[in-house]
């Protein structure tokens, strides 16, 4: 059976090791204060502005790389049906 923990529970712990527990906790809360920081600076920046010319200009780039790779997958499959029959022809040999 497990020991109850309780108000007379006596725990020991060297000086090492509360030292450990007390830089840890140190680090733990100046990395909180840093990220709330940098949350802060965040929220005043101004907003990035994107422009209507920008807009498009990356809609355009992104359509023309779906239509070259949609052009690169049909041609991967002509490719494919060709290698498919010259294995077929030299199985039946």
């Amino acid at each position: 059976m497990a020991p109850k923990i309780g108000e007379d529970t006596k725990i020991t712990l060297d000086l090492k090791t509360i030292g450990t527990i007390a830089v840890m906790i140190a680090t733990v809360v100046g990395m909180w204060y840093a990220v709330q920081a940098d949350i802060q600076e965040a929220k005043e920046l101004p907003k990035p502005d994107v422009t209507r010319t920008e807009y498009d200009l990356k809609d355009k780039l992104i359509r023309e790389t779906i239509i070259n790779t949609q052009h690169q997958v049909d041609e991967n499959g002509k490719k494919l049906d060709k290698i498919e029959e010259r294995l077929y022809e030299i199985s039946k040999k």
